[in-house]
């Protein structure tokens, strides 16, 4: 009986976040201190198991209220569902006829949610992954992720760009380029995995009180960008012209330069963006300590460099008497 077992990790922009869906340039690393796991095996009937975090059972209406608020009516289970979906669209799309073999498939995750370290698309991705594996189909690293994408936006009306899933796609560190051009005529962008030996010393903080869905963070840009707002449309253009200095930088080993290009990426999405006074408060105290920081994703979660041990204690002193974790990323090449 076959059994397959998959993972994909949870996503920091580095530089250029929001501009990927906008045609823009990022730079991002898989964080490895955190995966969404997918178990798949094979069953009598086609099997979706739900995991420990798809509850039913609440302390008051209070709680039950507050879960949907973080994850959204059905838990991830819909992200398994729709994956599950979408990769048979995907096989009639390209004439591949599978064989008659049923599953039984499960996940676990612990990417926390709602604090920009893409979480839902890990799920989706690992679930490709699995179904890649079990059916024997090969679904190329530049065009997977459009499909874990499309799984969101066109299957669960979840928003988002193609940087958290080229990252998971790739792994290590990627530099992204969504030309307009060549998006329009090949479906994908240009996709540079880096030597993550390139990067200065990382922090990752995050706080799940400040969790949001990015759907909703997102929208109102959306909407600023198809109307021809001319302060969101410069803003993507800058995104990429930071995001193309901070690829420049590392190769040339200018790591203060790149922690410069951080905190300027930040003070740029804040012009186009409103920022929640607990999210503004994490960049700040990071600030303070002297490290550079800047969003991860969409809320919730801050990365930056510093310089020193002595730094990285203070950051975890002061970002942890506000609330937060703090860690250092595991970046590792695919």
């Amino acid at each position: 009986m076959q059994r397959v077992e998959t993972a994909a990790y949870a996503r920091a922009g580095l530089v250029g976040n929001p501009s990927d869906g906008y045609f823009g340039k990022t730079l991002s690393i898989s964080v490895r201190n955190f995966s969404a796991r997918i178990v798949l095996y094979e069953w009598p009937t086609l099997e979706i198991l739900p995991s420990a975090a798809d509850h039913v059972r609440f302390a008051s209406l209070a709680d039950l209220a507050s879960d949907v608020s973080r994850n959204g009516y059905y838990g991830a289970l819909r992200l398994v569902t729709a994956s599950l979906k979408k990769f048979h669209d995907y096989c009639v799309e390209h004439n591949i006829n599978l064989p008659d073999r049923h599953f039984s498939i499960r996940y676990e995750t612990d990417i926390p949610r709602g604090v920009g370290l893409a979480g839902s698309s890990a799920i989706i991705t690992a679930t490709f992954r699995a179904l890649m594996r079990f059916y024997a189909v090969d679904i190329q690293p530049e065009v997977l992720p459009n499909w874990v994408l499309a799984t969101e936006r066109e299957e669960l009306r979840i928003m988002g760009g193609l940087q958290d899933r080229v990252a998971q796609t790739y792994e290590g560190l990627v530099y992204m380029d969504f030309d307009r051009s060549k998006m329009e005529r090949d479906g994908f962008g240009t996709y540079e995995p880096l030597l993550p030996s390139l990067l200065p010393p990382l922090y990752v903080a995050y706080q799940t009180q400040l969790a949001e869905v990015s759907d909703i963070v997102h929208n109102n840009l959306r909407d600023r960008w198809e109307r021809g707002d001319a302060d969101v449309h410069a803003a993507m253009e800058e995104f990429g012209r930071l995001t193309e200095r901070a690829r420049t930088c590392l190769l040339e080993g200018r790591h203060e330069e790149f922690g410069e290009i951080i905190n300027a990426n930040f003070d740029l999405r804040r012009k186009i963006m409103n920022v929640s006074p607990g999210h503004l408060q994490m960049v700040e105290v990071a600030r303070a300590c002297g490290a550079s920081s800047h969003f991860a994703g969409s809320g919730g979660t801050v990365v930056g460099t510093y310089s020193s041990p002595e730094m990285y204690t203070r950051l975890q002193e002061e970002l942890t008497r506000i609330g937060c974790r703090v860690l250092v990323p595991k970046v590792v090449a695919s």
